[in-house]
């Protein structure tokens, strides 16, 4: 028995190897005049500091975390996000990604947290994907509405001019309850054009972004971001 349990161990241990063997882990730390999330601040138009730490297997399987500090008018002060999801290629063109994303508020007073899972496409250029809320707080949306009432759909479409300079436009558009209770509206779209710069130090943006939100003005913002090895 002993000699099984053993024998067993080092099966797992030498597959557990040979899983991290064939993966990469990175890093990456940045900042931002402003946090957007579908195109509404997150930090009342503040400056936001951001970091996370991603996995990828060469099979396609990956996950990470990511954090940012927010500001929603309330105890909430910092957004803590994990996620995992399989992505891959057909030929060297089309890609696909399916994946699920979970929102934490850990300070947060009311029950806010939400997840989603996301399914994207991807053809040179060009990427749509859609997203919907699976899990949410009680607290997201007040009865009657239903807190798992919300779909995004989002076009992009990156031009590199580079191998270091790319120009990004993105549309999106988001329904549902949750649309409602946040906004007061059923459905909204934003919109966004930018400009990255791939750097020795890191990665630089600028970003012109606006939704059709009544009492919404467009938003201009600079961020940095900067990628590592673990």
């Amino acid at each position: 028995m002993k000699q099984a349990l053993s024998s067993s161990s080092i099966m797992a241990s030498a597959f557990l190897m040979a899983f991290c063997a064939n993966a990469s882990v990175t890093g990456n730390i940045g900042a931002s005049s402003n946090y957007l999330w579908r195109g509404v601040t997150q930090t009342q138009d503040a400056v936001a500091v951001q970091a996370g730490i991603d996995y990828e297997h060469d099979s396609g399987l990956y996950l990470g975390t990511w954090g940012s500090n927010v500001d929603f008018g309330d105890t909430t002060s910092y957004e803590i996000d994990f996620y995992a999801g399989y992505s891959g290629s057909v030929g060297e063109e089309f890609g696909y990604d399916i994946s699920y994303l979970y929102y934490a508020y850990p300070d947060s007073d009311s029950s806010v947290d939400f997840g989603e899972i996301t399914a994207a496409l991807s053809w040179k250029w060009f990427s749509v994907s859609y997203s919907k809320i699976v899990n949410a707080g009680s607290d997201v949306a007040a009865d009657p509405l239903d807190e798992k009432d919300l779909s995004y759909i989002q076009a992009g479409f990156s031009l590199p001019f580079s191998d270091t300079l790319s120009l990004d436009l993105h549309y999106g558009y988001s329904s549902g309850d949750v649309s409602t209770a946040w906004f007061d509206v059923d459905s909204y779209t934003d919109y966004s054009l930018s400009l990255n710069k791939d750097t020795d130090l890191g990665t630089v943006s600028f970003m012109v972004s606006d939704t059709d939100l009544e009492q919404d003005d467009p938003k201009v913002i600079l961020g940095y971001s900067y990628s590592f090895g673990l």
